[in-house]
């Protein structure tokens, strides 16, 4: 019986340190690991935006399911290796990967198949909390983090509003059949383009109208222009700390030590 149990506990201990190795350790295997993860999200998200143009959903409960499976043994992954597990489920990254993995795996909720489809652009958020984590092993992303993350807001903004345009409008608004219509929408309010081809119908169309035209001022210039125009880059000065520079910076404008920044030069 003891002998038993202290296999039992070598095994979860042996896991454990596999885990662990692969979501944090700095080898190859684990740089693969995660950028793997990163592409799976990226093949999921882009499978639910082109079965919003299919209306026969019943045949993909299979797919959804195992796609479900895989994002609920990630997480377990994950909280089995976290030393702050009740902070971690509750965090928002946690929260969304729930709600997206019941959305996946509980037949009750398939009915509201729009509604979804809201519930899974939050997958997102998951694999941008992974960048983040690679920001520790890269040169690359630390030195372009701004553009990198502004790019990524970029996407997940659009992503999302365009989710919210789809589902508050697809079989009311005629002129809305599938994602790309909603799509199409959003970019074009976003930009202030606003060709009126397609407009949203109801004071709740025209309320969400509103809120993307004011976004669209707001925040969507400034990630472009962050994206088009970055100021700085960052590299942490030696001496003083300073992480913020300008791109061309040879001095840190703080203490004047000479730095070493890896760059192509002003343009």
């Amino acid at each position: 019986m003891a002998h038993s149990q202290q296999t039992a506990a070598g095994f979860w201990q042996r896991l454990h340190r596999l885990i662990d190795h692969l979501y944090n350790g700095e080898s190859t295997s684990s740089r693969r690991f995660r950028w793997g993860l990163l592409i799976f999200d990226g093949i999921t998200i882009l499978y639910f935006v082109l079965a919003s143009f299919l209306h026969h959903v019943d045949d993909l409960h299979l797919v959804e399911e195992a796609i479900g499976i895989i994002y609920l043994l990630e997480l377990s992954a994950r909280l089995f290796i976290s030393k702050t597990r009740i902070r971690d489920i509750l965090h928002p990254v946690g929260l969304a990967d729930l709600i997206v993995i019941a959305s996946l795996l509980a037949p009750t909720l398939a009915e509201n198949y729009s509604f979804l489809r809201v519930v899974r652009a939050l997958r997102l958020l998951r694999s941008y909390h992974m960048l983040r984590n690679l920001r520790q092993q890269y040169a690359f992303v630390r030195l372009h983090e701004d553009v990198i993350f502004s790019v990524i807001n970029l996407l997940v903004f659009i992503f999302v509003i365009t989710a919210v345009v789809y589902v508050t409008q697809v079989g009311v608004n005629p002129a809305i059949k599938d994602y790309v219509d909603a799509l199409y929408f959003t970019i074009a309010t976003l930009t202030t383009t606003g060709f009126g081809d397609i407009t949203l119908i109801g004071t709740s169309g025209r309320i969400l109208a509103v809120l993307i035209m004011i976004f669209g001022i707001s925040l969507f210039l400034r990630l472009i222009q962050t994206i088009f125009r970055p100021g700085k880059v960052r590299y942490e000065c030696p001496a003083c700390g300073l992480k913020r520079h300008d791109n061309d910076a040879v001095h840190c404008k703080h203490c004047g030590q000479l730095l070493h920044i890896t760059t192509e030069g002003a343009t």
